[in-house]
């Protein structure tokens, strides 16, 4: 059975995100600050972890970046009040996949929960298969980016992201197509986050950023370019 962590301070949230959990057929756990969420997933294996970030003891963000350390896979929902741009990308920078903004609809979270379940289950990745421009070396079944033989860190939904624009090399993609296949589902609402994303990707890319060309009022591409 899919085992869920959940993660906020505030008991009626916990609750509440716990008995749509049940309703889905999740098991779930609680923690109610970020030490104690560290702790059980240091004892317990978890499919997905949803965080709160602002929390005694210990921060979301901060837990985030601890677990990851031992646990680089395991994805989280961050859960928030702070809706600023610089809180998303503090949040996607530490490897996080996805941003829910309080107050939210339940419905709505249990929908990305099970996109990223879906995501993280079936990967149609071929095993051995790479792809190479230049001396930028995708390796799709290590999951790693390397460039001039270097490590690139990307987050999960980087990661993803980049795959979905190579794969659908010198097409035209729209935010709609990106949004839907990338994050899973049918996104509404602010769509700042596949900007947030873009933004960040291309800056772990350095001069590799530009094979990812802005489509305006369309959405991006991945193409090859002159040098």
């Amino acid at each position: 059975m899919t085992k869920i962590l959940i993660v906020d301070d505030e008991d009626k949230i916990r609750e509440l995100i716990i008995k749509y959990a049940k309703h889905e057929g999740f098991e779930t756990d609680q923690a109610c600050d970020g030490m104690q969420a560290v702790e059980l997933c240091q004892q317990k294996s978890y499919d997905l972890v949803v965080m709160d970030i602002m929390m005694p003891n210990l921060d979301g963000f901060s837990a985030v970046k601890e677990i990851k350390k031992t646990k680089p896979d395991l994805p989280f929902i961050l859960l928030s009040a702070l809706g600023e741009e610089y809180d998303r990308i503090h949040g996607f920078d530490v490897g996080v996949d996805d941003y829910v903004v309080k107050p939210f609809s339940s419905k709505e979270l249990m929908m990305r929960i099970h996109a990223i379940l879906k995501r993280t289950h079936h990967q149609e990745i071929t095993s051995g298969d790479t792809f190479q421009v230049e001396n930028m070396i995708i390796d799709y079944a290590a999951r790693t980016v390397t460039i001039d033989d270097k490590r690139v860190q990307l987050s999960p939904k980087e990661y993803e992201l980049l795959i979905y624009l190579v794969k659908n090399l010198g097409i035209a993609l729209t935010r709609e197509q990106l949004l839907q296949n990338v994050w899973g589902y049918d996104f509404f609402g602010d769509d700042r986050t596949l900007d947030t994303h873009i933004k960040l990707l291309r800056k772990n890319l350095g001069e590799y950023a530009k094979y990812i060309t802005t489509l305006r009022g369309v959405g991006y591409r991945f193409e090859k370019v002159n040098a």
